[in-house]
């Protein structure tokens, strides 16, 4: 997840949650709402995120393996 992404991602969740704490003290039951959605939005961004770096790695690892099996295979 690149620096961008996670500071976009933090700064939605945190508006929404600002936006929720004034929506329920104030009584204004769809702000609170906006806010709750605003933070399903930035929490499952960054779940995606979370999905695609370890599906990166998980790539990476797999090129590795393959590379020791292939001069493994080239020594003997």
């Amino acid at each position: 997840m690149g620096t961008d992404d996670k500071v976009r991602n933090e700064i939605d969740e945190k508006t929404g949650q600002a936006k929720e704490w004034v929506g329920e003290h104030t009584d204004n039951a769809d702000l609170a709402n906006e806010g709750r959605g605003e933070q399903v939005e930035a929490n499952a961004r960054k779940a995606g995120e979370h999905v695609k770096d370890a599906a990166h790695s998980a790539g990476e690892h797999l090129r590795d393996a393959a590379d020791d099996l292939k001069d493994a295979a080239h020594r003997d």
